[in-house]
């Protein structure tokens, strides 16, 4: 259902926004179609993972790997995207602030509203390892968000644009972790050690 009503809020704002056609156009480029694919499955897979992590009979470890495959997906072809624009144009370039900034804003600003709702949603599960499973979610929202990014960066990823994407994101997941520590257990956050 989580999952549900982000995909209904992507296609809203997308539909609302003109944005489909030249998604579309992009999507026709096997690398970018399969960082999309990276990028929203990490956060699909994440978001599955912490549902799951929360059950007290199933072995945590392995759920939590489940977004590794898609996040080394996203990853190597962004970075491969950074590689081919060095080559292309050289460092000059691959370090030149081209809306960066406003790339964190976007990740960052369609993380909360999604970060709310999970909250709310495992504050009622009450799980033995807060701080791990919201830092999966983390993962499970941040995803998503830089996938909804893809929308509106037009520009080629580059060296810059990944570091500040991935900064983003990883706010986004030390900031859930930091929920999960201090207040999604109902009995007080629990000891470093124990996360």
């Amino acid at each position: 259902m989580w999952l549900g009503v982000f995909l209904l809020l992507v296609g809203s704002i997308t539909f609302v926004s003109g944005a489909w056609p030249g998604m579309i156009a992009r999507l026709r480029d096997l690398r970018f179609a399969a960082e999309m694919g990276g990028t929203l499955m990490t956060g699909i897979a994440a978001i599955i993972a912490v549902f799951f992590v929360t059950l007290p009979d199933r072995l945590m470890t392995r759920w939590q790997l489940l977004p590794l495959p898609f996040l080394s997906l996203w990853l190597a072809t962004a970075g491969y995207e950074c590689y081919r624009n060095w080559i292309a144009f050289g460092p000059a370039t691959s370090f030149r602030i081209r809306g960066s900034f406003h790339c964190v804003g976007i990740i960052v600003g369609i993380s909360v509203p999604l970060a709310i709702a999970l909250y709310l949603v495992l504050r009622a599960t009450c799980p033995l390892y807060p701080a791990r499973v919201m830092t999966i979610g983390g993962l499970g929202v941040a995803g998503p968000a830089a996938t909804m990014l893809q929308f509106y960066h037009h520009n080629d990823v580059t060296i810059l644009d990944l570091g500040l994407h991935m900064a983003a994101v990883a706010a986004v997941v030390i900031t859930m972790a930091g929920l999960g520590y201090w207040l999604v257990h109902p009995t007080g956050p629990k000891p470093f050690a124990a996360v």
